[in-house]
This record gives C-alpha cells, sequence and structure tokens, in this order.
C-alpha cells in the first residue's frame, strides 16, 4: 500500500512553546503558510489528553489533505484515527509499530546514527527522522549533533525518505535538501512565533529556492 505524505516542511508541536495560542491555532496557521505535515508530540500527556489533542487537530486538519502524525504513543494514534504514527529508538519497535497500527498508517522512525538508517526495513517504515543536526533546547536529552555532513552520510544509508530535525530553522533548508534530506522538521521555528503562518510560509518558500 502507498502511504502518500510531504516531508517538506514537517511541524512538531510543542505544547509548551505553542502556549500563547494553542497547539490547535498554531496548526492551523501553519497549515496555511504552508506546513505538509503535522506531528503531535506531548512527552508530558497521557494517552486520553494525546487522544483529545489528536481529536481537535484532525478536525482543524480536515480537507487539508495535510497528514496527522502521532509521536509514540500507538493507542492514542489509533482512537484518533491519525494518518501516522513517529516512533524514537527507545520507543515501541518500528516491526511491532507496524503490526500494532497495520499497512494503512504511515510509520516514520527517528534515527541518529548509519548503523541504525543501514538496518531500517523499508517494508515496515515510510520515512526516517535524521538528527539532531544542531544542539537544540526543545530535547536536551538528545544525542550528539551531527551537522550537515552527518545529515548526509546517515541519508545516504537510509533506504526510505529522510527529514532533517534539530534546531533547524528556514535558512538551513537549502543545506539540508543539499544534504538528501526531503524536508525539515521545524518545532521553535513555527512553535510560539508571533505569527506561524508567517513562519511557515517563510520555511516553504526556502525549501522552494532550494529546489528550484
Amino acid at each position: 500500500m502507498t502511504r502518500i505524505f510531504d516531508l517538506s516542511v514537517y511541524l512538531v508541536l510543542d505544547p509548551d512553546l505553542c502556549r500563547e495560542i494553542g497547539m490547535v491555532e498554531t496548526t492551523r496557521l501553519a497549515v496555511a503558510g504552508g506546513a505538509t505535515i503535522v506531528q503531535l508530540r506531548d512527552k508530558q500527556a497521557d494517552t486520553a489528553r494525546m487522544i483529545e489533542t489528536g481529536r481537535a487537530l484532525k478536525a482543524v486538519l480536515a480537507g487539508t489533505g495535510v497528514p496527522l502524525i502521532i509521536n509514540d504513543d500507538v493507542e492514542a494514534a489509533i482512537a484518533i484515527g491519525a494518518e501516522g504514527l513517529h516512533v524514537g529508538q527507545s520507543d515501541m519497535a518500528a516491526a511491532i509499530a507496524r503490526q500494532r497500527v497495520g499497512h494503512g498508517m504511515i510509520l516514520g522512525l527517528s534515527v541518529e546514527t548509519e548503523e541504525l538508517a543501514r538496518r531500517v526495513d523499508p517494508s515496515v517504515v515510510d520515512y526516517v527522522g535524521i538528527g539532531p543536526v544542531f544542539a537544540t533546547g526543545t530535547k536536551p536529552d538528545h544525542k550528539q549533533p551531527i551537522g550537515f555532513k552527518g545529515l548526509a552520510r546517515i541519508v545516504a544509508m537510509a533506504p526510505v525518505p529522510a527529514v532533517a530535525i534539530g534546531g533547524v530553522k528556514a535558512q538551513h533548508a537549502g543545506l539540508a535538501l543539499a544534504a538528501g534530506a526531503k524536508g525539515i522538521a521545524v518545532i521553535s521555528a513555527i512553535c510560539g512565533q508571533p505569527d506561524p503562518q508567517a513562519a511557515a510560509r517563510g520555511i516553504a518558500a526556502e525549501i522552494e529556492r532550494a529546489r528550484a
């Protein structure tokens, strides 16, 4: 089954950074500006709260064609009817996650090394998130930053499309795409910005410029 998605402007929602206008309104504005995929990531929320937030996000995304990805929580992803699930190396194994969510759901996996990228099974995983490119305050327990040279090396090993993550901003879009990534995953570049729509529009414009 072909699962269609666009990694160009991958918004990862952070409840703390989005606190002023909320994750739902941030999503609405970001998608209007050009965000192509949205991930709900809230490590403090239990499954019930993830489902509540996820359903509100699904409602605001209805008709946009932008998929909603749930971070880590398989039960929430299924209950919400989300388009996808993203797991990390310390979360549920990708093969088990695929069994749980079935073949209709997009499945993303975080990879930090060439060896992990090489082990990715393209019959199980649809895309990989590679990073952190830079150190980032939104994930203080992150691994050692890999930079764009590291990104290129890991992308080359991955058998599926990759999105760059970890302190990446609009101005890094060209370098990320040159390294082989299909897009950039951003948190603080949109969440908490005074105008999330304008922020997303700026990132989308940089992506287009890099592809021209």
